[in-house]
């Protein structure tokens, strides 16, 4: 699985950060454990594949939030104890 982590500027409240991770969903619909926090200023989830950066800088953009950044990494799921 690949984290993907999206630094966003412009989310005020739990409605911004709802509007984000359905925007998310619907541009990669096989996107799991979908987040955003307005406090952080970033948005998370998880895809089989690297997503294509243009995509979701573009999608985001498309709502009127700014995408001021995008990092993805391998994501290890960890076991009940560590």
């Amino acid at each position: 699985m690949i984290k993907t982590t999206v630094k966003i500027e412009g989310m005020m409240c739990g409605m911004c950060e709802s509007h984000i991770c359905d925007t998310i969903r619907r541009g990669f619909p096989d996107a799991k454990k979908v987040k955003a926090s307005r406090s952080k200023k970033e948005a998370t989830f998880l895809t089989e594949d690297e997503p294509d950066e243009e995509k979701v800088r573009d999608i985001i953009d498309k709502t009127g939030y700014t995408c001021l950044g995008i990092e993805s990494a391998l994501y290890v799921k960890r076991g009940l104890f560590g």
